[in-house]
């Protein structure tokens, strides 16, 4: 019997939870690329849109966006 291919979620993030707009298993980490189960999703930008794997992944995007703005 063959598994079920699991397919990326759209999702909206919102400020505490995400709302999925098209259903699927997971996500991808913005940064870096990883996937990420929806029951395992704790970590987002709503300004941005995207999601992060972890809290090192979130920081080093905040980081990368706002590199020379002082």
């Amino acid at each position: 019997m063959l598994e079920p291919v699991s397919k990326e979620a759209k999702v909206r993030y919102l400020d505490s939870e995400y709302q999925v707009l098209s259903t699927g298993s997971h996500v991808v980490c913005a940064v870096t690329g990883q996937t990420i189960p929806l029951d395992e999703l704790k970590y987002w930008s709503v300004e941005r849109q995207e999601p992060y794997v972890d809290v090192e992944a979130s920081l080093k995007r905040e980081l990368e966006l706002n590199e020379g703005v002082h």
